[in-house]
């Protein structure tokens, strides 16, 4: 149909999810399914009793975490109403019956996050951060292939039968089964968003803030560039129309290469799909789904049409800025009845929507209006602000010792030893911290090269200023950037109830002795007198590095762990989580695991994690797993091993036992650590993933959402998967957390914060 492009007016508001609405699906001619943040799917049919709007019809629950892809399987007589594919960052993806909401089948074989799904006739094709994408068919995995080097961002199956891959190496690649026919390089960043372009090739949305049309033979057709941030999502029409999605709040609609029309939204564009009546929906982080038409007997009510510009209206305010401020935080006009407390006292107070300075006059005793407070060019006003100045850089810094947070302001255009001298001055601090503050200001203002002014003096004593590499007495504790990050070291849980352990494991081995079945699996008094004196051993701490086990004891505890019923396998657990804090113990039963190809303790997850899995169970064995960081002879165990490990407890993030999340938390701490250390990529990706499910999870308690977003921040900061981090959006994750009434959880968030704009 042919469109009149440049009056695309809203619609109607599809409101219904609690969080960022992340994917489209158009299910035939005007049903559409919506997934979100907020781990549902939506599906929504035009309102019989209003044409104009549309109802909710089903909600389809079951992913553990964010939902993201789509895609519509037509109806089939055993599915006259089709089926529904949706991806999710649980890793796992589902098919849904459309009639009744029931999920019937469970794609599982991803490593990561989701992010694309297709139809490739009968078959599903699916695309992961895990760099690989996957062929199902019958609910069965049939074909995987590594696809790309780094997470694979999206998938579309073209209208001439080939697959087309999106990557975060700003890559495309065309595919023909799993062979590559061709790799497509032009993009400059992530490459987020795919559509196909019918009888010309196909669109794809890049992180760069583009949009490109490519053919086939990998010549870019068009480019078209007008959004000012990571454009998310890409589609086009049969009218030739395209629509784009993007991070800067921007639905674009372009024509012939040209943006014709620009839809304002009041956060992120997540998605943009076109019905095939040529009506345009859009998915917006502040959770609500939007439709626009040209047709006039469509558009919603004028009444609807100014509810909609004042809640713009309100967002833009709330986040417009005044001389650095924001406007909606100002105070208003009856803050200046208050007197001032000193002659040149200034004061920003709200007049209407502008923000209006007035300085106090200790004469008069009054203030005096100076002005309306006006923004420079682009990014002054995003300058910091201190005691009234705007700076380049506000840093905070830590002196340690139990002493306040510091603010260090600096602009570029100053000496680094000055900077650090007068600041030193104003805040009573000794000027041996000179260097350890030069040396933080530089390497935080990115000015790591900067050079020495030999002309300088110090004004203070009228000498030259330290310099880098000359002789100093400097003993003061180093300034840091972070609060929280990058952890060093492993954490353990080092506290034991012996005599509960052992009373408990004497009673579970006396039933065991009575019944006929598994009486052979019992201890003899001999084996239970030995489990007393490894306890004793281990309680003993002050002794540890002269006492020592025998390897019957190694064995023992190796038995009972194979050969007791689930049911009763936790006290013996729970001492084996003891027993790796003792060098000894631990050294010992590093070469029963290696004697035996790693099988032993692998077999004991296996175990413990089987079907009708028992909370002791999963927190005695995740708490052994975290001391054995502790030794540096399982460091490579672990890391071998990490994905299988990983796997088997995925599911302890959403533990109604709060100590069990912490465990779970603290494995994953551990792991980023050993596996940035180790500078592991792949390893260090899985436990991003992990670690993004705990942060977001609503349930999880304080201290295990705190240990999984230093987890986070290490990872981004030291490690090598900040960029994968900020695909995740682990942007909003940490306004989340910065948000926080707990401190340490705001403090952790204000960390990484700071590690996604540097």
């Amino acid at each position: 149909m042919d469109i009149d492009y440049n009056e695309y007016k809203l619609r109607c508001e599809l409101r219904g999810h609690d969080d960022d609405v992340r994917g489209i699906c158009v299910c035939g001619d005007e049903n559409i399914a919506t997934s979100s943040r907020d781990r549902t799917i939506r599906v929504w049919s035009v309102d019989p009793a209003d044409k104009r709007k549309f109802s909710s019809s089903k909600i389809l629950l079951g992913h553990t975490s964010f939902v993201g892809p789509l895609a519509w399987i037509p109806p089939t007589d055993e599915y006259p109403e089709g089926r529904l594919v949706s991806g999710s960052m649980d890793t796992f993806v589902f098919v849904w019956n459309m009639i009744n909401g029931e999920n019937i089948q469970t794609l599982k074989g991803h490593q990561m996050q989701v992010t694309g799904v297709t139809l490739d006739n009968d078959d599903i094709v699916s695309s992961s951060v895990d760099q690989t994408l996957k062929r199902w068919r019958n609910g069965q995995l049939v074909e995987s292939w590594e696809a790309h080097q780094s997470p694979v961002q999206a998938v579309i199956k073209l209208p001439s039968g080939e697959l087309v891959s999106g990557s975060s190496d700003t890559t495309l690649k065309l595919w023909k089964g799993k062979t590559s026919l061709r790799t497509f390089a032009g993009h400059t960043d992530t490459v987020r968003g795919l559509a196909v372009m019918p009888d010309l090739g196909f669109l794809s949305a890049s992180h760069d803030g583009s949009i490109r049309l490519w053919a086939l033979s990998g010549e870019v057709l068009l480019e078209m560039v007008g959004h000012t941030s990571i454009v998310y999502s890409v589609d086009s029409h049969a009218s030739g129309l395209i629509v784009s999605g993007s991070e800067d709040r921007h639905a674009k609609i372009w024509k012939d290469g040209v943006c014709v029309q620009t839809l304002e939204h009041p956060g992120c564009v997540w998605d943009a799909k076109f019905l095939a009546s040529g009506d345009i929906v859009t998915a917006c982080s502040d959770g609500v789904v939007r439709i626009w038409t040209v047709r006039h007997d469509l558009i919603a009510d004028q009444m609807e049409i100014e509810a909609y510009d004042s809640q713009l209206s309100q967002y833009i305010l709330s986040r417009k800025k005044v001389g650095g401020l924001r406007l909606d935080e100002l105070p208003g006009r009856d803050t200046l009845t208050l007197p001032g407390t000193s002659d040149g006292q200034t004061k920003v107070v709200r007049e209407g929507d502008n923000g209006v300075a007035y300085v106090w006059s200790m004469k008069e005793q009054r203030w005096d209006k100076i002005g309306e407070v006006v923004d420079g060019p682009d990014g002054v006003a995003d300058r910091p602000i201190l005691d009234g100045v705007q700076y380049d850089f506000v840093f905070d810094v830590d002196i340690g010792d139990g002493e306040p947070i510091r603010k260090l302001p600096y602009n570029r255009s100053d000496n680094p030893y000055d900077a650090a001298d007068k600041w030193l001055l104003r805040e009573n601090l000794p000027l041996a911290y000179r260097q350890q503050i030069v040396e933080f200001i530089l390497q935080n203002s990115g000015q790591k090269d900067f050079n020495f002014n030999p002309s300088f003096r110090d004004p203070f004593t009228g000498a030259n200023a330290y310099v880098p590499g000359q002789a100093s007495h400097t003993a003061a504790t180093p300034a840091k950037s972070y609060k929280h990050i990058p952890k060093k070291g492993m954490l353990v849980f080092d506290v034991a109830q012996y005599d509960g352990i052992l009373k408990k494991m004497t009673e579970f081995n006396d039933t065991l002795r009575s019944d006929s079945v598994n009486n052979d699996k019992s201890l003899t008094e001999v084996e239970v007198s030995r489990v007393g004196a490894i306890i004793k051993i281990l309680k003993d701490t002050s002794h540890y590095h002269s006492t020592n086990f025998a390897d019957m004891d190694i064995a023992l505890l190796l038995k009972v762990l194979q050969a007791w019923p689930p049911a009763m396998m936790f006290p013996a657990t729970d001492i084996v989580r003891m027993l790796v804090l003792h060098p000894h113990g631990a050294s010992l039963l590093i070469k029963h695991v290696e004697t035996n190809n790693n099988d032993l303790l692998l077999d004991v997850i296996k175990k413990v994690t089987e079907d009708s899995a028992l909370p002791a169970n999963l927190l005695t064995t995740v708490r052994v797993l975290v001391n054995l960081f502790k030794n540096s002879s399982f460091h490579y165990w672990l890391q071998t091993n990490h994905s299988q490990i990983l796997d088997a407890f995925s599911n302890c993030y959403s533990s109604p036992n709060k100590n069990l999340q912490l465990a779970y938390s603290t494995l994953l701490l551990n792991y980023a650590v050993l596996l940035i250390e180790k500078k592991d990529q792949e390893g260090q990706s899985q436990v991003l993933s992990a670690a993004l499910q705990v942060a977001e999870e609503e349930a999880a308690d304080v201290d295990s959402k705190f240990r999984s977003l230093v987890a986070i921040g290490s990872l981004m900061l030291e490690g090598l998967v900040k960029k994968i981090a900020v695909d995740f959006d682990v942007e909003s994750i940490a306004k989340s957390a910065k948000a926080s009434k707990e401190a340490k959880i705001a403090e952790v968030g204000a960390d990484i914060d700071l590690v996604i704009r540097q």
